[in-house]
């Protein structure tokens, strides 16, 4: 129905700290919302902030521990998953970044550091199918996505949503993961859109 925990990147850019906040609960409008373990849809998801919002974040609270540049914070979103912050160099610059790491999982975040510096150590820039998709349910609006409901067919049911604009047909629903190609295209900012895939970079 959702995200599988494989690490991911979830946003294109540095996002603002509105954004941030934002993405901290990206599956809020998930169905049974308060029934089900919702580990598995955060584990894993990363983005890059600016150094303001990280540093904002390290001093709400105490963390729950502090590694070098990487700390925790102390309040779990869900089960053993909470919000690891990173100031990674790369490239000679220093970066920052939120992701979701399992902490029951001793080696969720030397895996997500190592992740998050291989993707972002490439040469040119580039996006995957899936972080294109992950992009457009980041930054499309609540009223905008959602799931699929009773409506639909069994085997879609929870799929996620969005919203397309189909001319002179009007707006209809279409499950994310089955965007075409153009339809991704036309979903995605300006500045993303010609972007080319790992493949080809």
């Amino acid at each position: 129905m959702n995200p599988s925990p494989a690490i991911r990147k979830v946003f294109q850019g540095v996002a603002t700290r509105q954004q941030m906040f934002r993405m901290f609960d990206r599956h809020h409008q998930r169905p049974n919302r308060w029934d089900d373990d919702a580990a598995s849809l955060y584990s894993g998801e990363w983005f890059e902030i600016p150094e303001a919002a990280h540093d904002y974040m390290f001093e709400i609270l105490p963390p729950l521990w502090i590694r070098g540049s990487m700390f925790a914070m102390r309040e779990y979103l869900t089960g053993s998953v909470t919000s690891v912050f990173f100031a990674l160099r790369i490239d000679g610059a220093i970066r920052h970044f939120h992701a979701y790491c399992d902490l029951a999982d001793k080696e969720s975040v030397e895996r997500m550091r190592l992740a998050i510096i291989n993707r972002e150590s490439r040469p040119v820039s580039a996006m995957t199918r899936e972080e294109r998709l992950e992009h457009i349910w980041s930054s499309t609006a609540d009223d905008y996505r959602g799931y699929a409901g009773d409506r639909w067919p069994e085997a879609m049911r929870g799929g996620r949503t969005v919203v397309l604009y189909g001319g002179n047909e009007g707006t209809f629903l279409k499950l994310l993961n089955e965007l075409t190609d153009d339809e991704i295209v036309a979903k995605l900012p300006v500045h993303l859109r010609h972007l080319p895939s790992p493949i080809a970079a």
